[in-house]
């Protein structure tokens, strides 16, 4: 399939008229004069140009109404700041280009159908989702991005094509870069990683990159899923931390319920993070960890999905990431 889509600028051309002329036919303005309506109306049927809400949003200057959709974690203790970090980054954005963003939880559309969910983004003339957190049991949500019925930006979850674009770091080289410099120099052997979501995409690309260090380095690794949660994490550590000699988790948020729960078992086990949120500072340890730019991810993922709004073709970004060891006074600063 290809990826041409003709657009309203493509209609101006070919009847040799302003866009903002081609917009006013569209939207039934009045004193545009039979002849000039008719010359549009040709260059539509000529080039098979379907007319949508970027036409009236040109009017006013918009390029499209945009939904941010996100998988909140409902079972930390702790507020989670990634949310938080990408709808800042994607509201700057989006008022820098024009676009008008809502922001949707995934528990806000959880009991729908795809015919539900395209009534209901429709019903708020929403033309763009940019989704963050898509696992693979989101059956429903992957299908209506397949549908073709919105531009789409997947925000860690991949599905390129002529309508979507997925943005993402390099999640099974960070785990591995990580949890490669946090062994560096020392003798463990027997590592205790607690894996992220089941049936997530990024969970799966971390665990890769994991069990290729783990091969590289002859250490045994006992995976355990704790899905995201400092709540599970900490129970998975107070059940098998006593055996292990180092704990490495694919989240941040983990790796503090992980550190509490040492604590808890007056235990010392060096524990390794990805994330670098802000509130690994104040566990009051030193903490390797991969650092992603939340904010710029989310506000590339706008400038994206603007791009296939104006009628580009979906493609593969992948974002850069930074190894880090926060510090508690890095909080302070």
């Amino acid at each position: 399939m290809g990826c041409f889509l003709v657009s309203i600028r493509d209609v101006a051309k070919e009847a040799g008229v302003a866009i903002s002329t081609v917009s006013k036919v569209l939207n039934h303005y009045p004193n545009v004069s039979n002849e000039t309506k008719e010359k549009v109306n040709a260059a539509i049927t000529a080039l098979g140009f379907v007319p949508n809400t970027i036409a009236s949003a040109l009017s006013s200057k918009k390029t499209g109404r945009a939904a941010l959709v996100l998988d909140v974690n409902r079972h930390a203790q702790t507020v989670d700041e990634i949310p938080m970090q990408y709808i800042i980054g994607a509201i700057n954005k989006a008022k820098e280009k024009g676009i008008d963003i809502i922001t949707v939880f995934f528990t806000m559309i959880a009991e729908m159908n795809v015919e539900e969910m395209i009534r209901y983004f429709q019903s708020q003339s929403i033309e763009g989702l940019i989704i963050g957190g898509l696992s693979k049991e989101d059956i429903s949500l992957r299908k209506l991005v397949e549908s073709g019925k919105f531009k789409s930006v997947l925000i860690d979850a991949p599905g390129v094509d002529e309508n979507t674009s997925s943005i993402h770091i390099d999640n099974e080289k960070a785990q591995y870069e990580v949890a490669k410099k946090f062994l560096n120099g020392t003798a463990y052997k027997k590592i205790l990683y607690i894996s992220g979501k089941k049936n997530g995409y990024v969970s799966e690309e971390r665990l890769i990159g994991m069990n290729r260090l783990a091969d590289e380095l002859g250490i045994q690794v006992l995976v355990r899923t704790g899905s995201f949660s400092e709540l599970e994490a900490r129970k998975l550590t107070m059940q098998y931390a006593a055996s292990r000699e180092a704990i490495i988790c694919a989240s941040d948020l983990m790796a503090i319920g992980a550190m509490k729960a040492l604590i808890d078992m007056d235990i010392y086990r060096p524990v390794c993070g990805f994330d670098g949120v802000s509130l690994m500072g104040y566990a009051g340890k030193q903490m390797h960890t991969v650092r992603q730019d939340f904010q710029n991810i989310a506000a590339r993922a706008v400038e994206e999905l603007s791009r296939l709004m104006e009628g580009g073709c979906g493609q593969d970004l992948v974002m850069p990431h930074k190894l880090i060891r926060i510090k508690y006074l890095d909080v302070l600063s």
